[in-house]
């Protein structure tokens, strides 16, 4: 019987074992030079659907409005988001105990919101409550 002899061409075969290892350097390297910061922000919850609950808070709050259009106002008058803490402030002086509650349109700037609390807060304000603005 003669033995079949396989030609050169069925035993070429491609060494992946160089690729891996190259693939495996780069995975470390990536690995290793990837910075985990833990990135600094606000804690803060957003309002929920449901209405009937009040400020605890026995005494009236100060108001402050933020509509869809981002246009701030305190107890009925407009305002810019720089004035929120002077005005939070002097209102403070009046009822020194007061919280604050911020009503903030659903389609509102979250950064607005966020510089109106930052602002109460740095009056002095103990207490920040952030609700959902009722439709008129």
């Amino acid at each position: 019987m003669r033995k079949h002899r396989r030609s050169m061409e069925d035993e070429t075969e491609v060494d992946m074992t160089p690729m891996l290892d190259i693939v495996f350097i780069m995975l470390i390297f990536f690995i290793v030079t990837t910075s985990f910061i833990k990135e600094s922000g606000i804690d803060i919850t957003r309002p929920n659907n449901n209405e009937s609950e009040a400020p605890p808070n026995p005494t009236s709050p100060i108001l402050i409005r933020i509509n869809d259009t981002g246009d701030v106002s305190l107890n009925g008058a407009l305002i810019d988001v720089a004035q929120v803490e002077a005005r939070v402030s002097a209102a403070l002086s009046k009822k020194p105990k007061a919280s604050v509650v911020v009503q903030v349109a659903e389609a509102a700037y979250t950064g607005i919101l966020v510089g109106v609390v930052d602002a109460a807060k740095q009056a002095g304000v103990s207490q920040v409550t952030v609700t959902k603005m009722v439709k008129q």
